[in-house]
């Protein structure tokens, strides 16, 4: 089965949890990972701090998240590993040819995501009209910049 995009590699995990401080002392004071932002949206019901390892192609991100309110929707904090990201060579393409075979997305189609790339999200589970999903794993695709594209080819 030929599919006109390629998946490059891990680009992100994501943690939550009630409170991202006691998160980022484990990531961040202990094991050593990288502050690099934070991202807060009252849409997304998300603060959420930006931390990383490694560099250029191989910098994987990990984002330690909380509520931006505990009472409302979605629940970043609930399940404790929220989400897994990977880098797609074309994002749009991917989509296309995912959704075509079956796949379900999560309400929001491409957007721009929390590091600046776009992104889009499979849905964590299926339904009639779109019965492969994520499994009970929300799946975040983001678009690879080019130095990523190139750095994970080379």
């Amino acid at each position: 089965m030929t599919k006109p995009f390629k998946i490059l590699g891990i680009q992100q995990i994501a943690i939550g949890g009630e409170n991202k401080d006691r998160l980022k002392t484990l990531w961040v004071d202990l094991l050593g990972f990288e502050y690099k932002s934070t991202f807060v949206s009252e849409r997304e019901n998300v603060d959420e701090d930006i931390c990383a390892i490694g560099k250029g192609a191989h910098e994987i991100e990990v984002d330690l998240m909380q509520p931006f309110d505990i009472e409302k929707k979605p629940a970043v904090h609930q399940t404790p590993l929220n989400h897994v990201g990977l880098w797609v060579d074309d994002l749009p393409k991917a989509v296309e040819w995912l959704t075509a075979k079956g796949l379900r997305f999560a309400p929001g189609g491409i957007r721009k995501g929390a590091a600046g790339y776009d992104i889009t999200f499979v849905h964590p589970k299926g339904n009639d009209q779109f019965p492969i999903s994520g499994e009970g794993v929300l799946i975040e695709l983001v678009q690879a910049p080019v130095e990523v594209i190139q750095g994970l080819s080379a």
